[in-house]
């Protein structure tokens, strides 16, 4: 018997949806400030959002689908990343409150979390890997 590890489907799953959802949520973060620090051009601010909004669905999607390749159930690959796009979205939202309460200090707060969580949640993923003992 060999001291490998074994692969934990679990974490890997939680892992990528987590890491999915950390790195989205930190794309629509960026753009929230960069709507935030170009207040008086207003004619750009809704392209940011939406171009905010896009990336957070497709980093969070892709973190999702891209860590779950050692899952042998594409369709549990599929849903993992569905709700890891999902999921950036209703975190990256969540810097909207924080801009009201903290200004853009705060959301640069709330950017760099997001980055740490996504990294923890990624090597999380990655530890679930493991090797498959045969």
């Amino acid at each position: 018997m060999s001291n490998a590890p074994v692969k934990d489907p679990l974490a890997l799953g939680l892992g990528s949806l987590a890491g999915g959802v950390g790195f989205g949520a930190a794309c629509l973060t960026t753009s929230q400030i960069f709507v935030a620090l170009n207040e008086e051009r207003y004619d750009v601010s809704g392209y940011l959002l939406v171009a905010g909004l896009l990336t957070a669905l497709g980093i969070g999607g892709m973190c999702g689908w891209y860590r779950t390749y050692p899952l042998d159930n594409v369709w549990q690959r599929g849903v993992i990343a569905v709700l890891a796009a999902i999921g950036a979205l209703l975190i990256g939202f969540l810097a909207a409150p924080i801009y009201k309460f903290s200004g853009v200090w705060g959301m640069i707060v709330w950017l760099l979390l997001n980055i740490a969580f996504g990294i923890l949640a990624t090597r999380w993923a990655i530890k679930g890997k493991g090797m498959e003992v045969r």
